[in-house]
């Protein structure tokens, strides 16, 4: 089984004289894509910190949303613990294999990028909140890597369940893009489109860094706040 480890993996490390392989930074076409299966991974079915269920249906008046911003494992730690975050869970989007495994993932030729499923209650956490959190809490100049994590599927990217989500995560790009501009950063690269299908990880991934408090945390933002914060 593939883990991934507290240690600086970097390709341009002097520690592994490596070239990161091409078709790592380029999302695959269907031709090339893998060819996934018809029957979904085995999942998990409750949230061992907070108790509530993965999978839909969820309690009346709770949204969706979906967040990559690099490894899933430090970013789902970041949404439970924010109140009014009903449940979350560790998965796989935006790609074009059909149920793939975190292996085919990793591989580069699935097209998906490592996410977070956030369910929320609007009446105790605000949309704009929890896109703050988002900003803040990971670098979404960097394309196709996240520090040191490497390939399109740590790519920086918000997944909508609404229009008006798609509004306010427009908005919220805009405004941030121009704080970091202004700091002299690169461009924004976070794609931001409707949800696509959101294939569950696989159990060990869920809850990762509750069940191994010293696992793999890649999270770093970029120092900038979100202006009124």
């Amino acid at each position: 089984m593939k883990f991934k480890f507290a240690l600086p993996l970097c390709p341009e490390s002097p520690m592994f004289f490596r070239r990161i392989p091409e078709h790592k930074m380029r999302l695959p076409t269907a031709e090339e894509a893998l060819p996934g299966r018809d029957e979904a991974i085995q999942t998990s079915q409750i949230h061992t910190v907070l108790g509530t269920s993965l999978h839909a249906p969820f309690p009346a008046g709770m949204q969706q949303v979906i967040f990559g911003m690099g490894c899933f494992w430090g970013v789902e730690r970041l949404f439970w613990k924010i109140p009014g975050v009903h449940t979350t869970a560790v998965g796989y989007c935006a790609g074009l294999t059909p149920n793939p495994t975190y292996e085919e993932v990793c591989s580069g030729m699935t097209g998906h990028n490592e996410v977070v499923l956030v369910v929320f209650d609007p009446e105790e956490v605000s949309f704009e909140e929890l896109l703050k959190t988002f900003w803040e809490n990971h670098d979404p100049t960097q394309g196709m890597r996240q520090g040191n994590d490497t390939g399109t599927q740590y790519r920086s990217g918000i997944y909508l369940s609404t229009p008006a989500q798609q509004a306010a995560a427009e908005v919220s790009k805009a405004n941030y893009a121009d704080l970091l501009l202004q700091a002299g950063m690169d461009a924004v690269t976070t794609e931001i489109i409707p949800a696509p299908t959101f294939y569950y990880a696989e159990p060990y991934h869920q809850q990762y860094l509750h069940k191994n408090p010293g696992g793999y945390c890649n999270l770093a933002g970029t120092g900038i706040c979100m202006q009124g914060s």
